[in-house]
């Protein structure tokens, strides 16, 4: 009989060794969006210290990583934690240049404006003037809910307005609750009969601008089988990670905490039993990450 090697890990001390470069998600893993997570940030600095290897933070946030490094350090999270960052807004940036002159919708509050700083792009405040939308999440994610924008929704899914998603994330965790973000929106207009182009995690666009970063970091390519990803979010990080063939540490207190006992000690055959339901696996996990 085979037995299966232990899910849970003692820490990120237990696969440091084996790997060269780190894809590590931010919301959920080095912070709670009011919060680091001290450990955290302290184990991403000791794999830097001593393996050598470098860290790429890979988030589904939708703004310019700039601003994503300025937020970490209000929280508390150093920059020896990581080497470079890379954002979905980053990408989708990349796509809204490309595509050129269309008449842009924002849906979205007003702090994810940095995304679009020096663009040369048309916006409208007038949903009957839009030719195509950038949606990055709720305008008050504190207060709405995705229902109330089904309607909106369902009038330019009706002029077959492509959508732009910015934040793949469904939710995220801040501080105790969990808050919708801007792939729900793109989940129900899908689902009205809208067209939308998704550029986060799961999606290949951020982890080939990722390993493109991390290959420029090394000076050389690294082997997707020297990259380890970390993160909490079964259909973004962990599904994204399987999907690029990259060896993913699942953090399991995050927006799933509910799902497997005790937060802070998780029950590893729930772990277990979610990810063969999802169709997916993972190296290793922890509650937390450390070190």
């Amino acid at each position: 009989m085979t037995v299966s090697a232990p899910l849970l890990v003692d820490g990120l001390r237990a696969l440091a060794p084996s790997y060269k470069g780190i894809l590590c998600d931010v919301w959920g893993v080095l912070h709670n969006g009011v919060a680091a997570f001290e450990d955290a940030h302290k184990a991403l600095r000791t794999y830097r210290e001593e393996t050598g290897g470098k860290v790429v933070l890979i988030t589904n946030a939708p703004r310019p990583a700039k601003q994503v490094g300025e937020m970490l350090a209000s929280l508390g999270v150093p920059e020896e934690a990581y080497d470079d960052i890379v954002t979905s807004g980053d990408v989708t940036r990349a796509i809204l240049e490309a595509q050129g002159s269309k008449t842009l919708l924002h849906i979205g509050p007003n702090r994810d404006q940095p995304l679009y700083w020096n663009l040369e792009a048309t916006f409208t405040s007038n949903d009957d003037e839009a030719e195509a939308i950038s949606c990055t999440g709720l305008a008050d994610d504190e207060t709405e809910t995705p229902d109330d924008y089904r309607d909106r929704l369902q009038k330019l899914a009706e002029r077959k307005l492509p959508m732009i998603c910015a934040n793949p994330d469904i939710v995220v965790e801040r501080g105790d609750k969990l808050v919708w973000c801007a792939g729900a929106l793109a989940r129900l207009y899908e689902d009205l009969g809208g067209e939308v182009a998704i550029l986060g995690k799961p999606h290949a666009p951020i982890y080939d601008a990722a390993l493109e970063r991390l290959a420029k970091l090394a000076g050389t390519p690294v082997p997707k089988e020297d990259v380890l990803a970390i993160g909490d979010g079964l259909p973004t990080d962990i599904r994204g990670a399987v999907s690029q063939d990259i060896d993913v540490l699942f953090i399991t207190a995050g927006i799933h905490a509910s799902d497997f006992g005790p937060s802070e000690d998780p029950e590893e055959h729930l772990i277990r039993r979610r990810l063969t339901e999802e169709g997916l696996r993972a190296r290793a996990a922890l509650p937390r990450l450390w070190w």
